[in-house]
């Protein structure tokens, strides 16, 4: 028994041990933290940006890529990117 309790006392195989469950605790009272840190902040940004889209409203365009009138850049409907109404090379 004199015997088992020397080496007990030699290794050093168990305080390695608690030396990494100690760590890991430590590593994870600080995700906790951190988590409940920054928390509050999200919840109001997250309510404010709820608050805002549910107020917001989806506009009909129509076909997609055409315009309905009144000229403009592209299209069907007129516009001057065509090569059809200009002298070209």
């Amino acid at each position: 028994m004199n015997k088992f309790i020397k080496q007990f006392l030699k290794e050093e195989d168990g305080a390695v041990t608690v030396d990494w469950v100690v760590l890991t605790a430590a590593v994870v009272g600080l995700g906790v933290a951190g988590v409940a840190t920054v928390k509050g902040g999200v919840d109001g940004l997250a309510s404010s940006v709820s608050g805002e889209l549910s107020g917001a409203s989806v506009v009909s365009l129509g076909t997609l890529g055409q315009t309905t009138g009144g000229g403009g850049t592209g299209g069907t409907t007129g516009g001057t990117t065509g090569g059809t109404t200009g002298g070209g090379n």
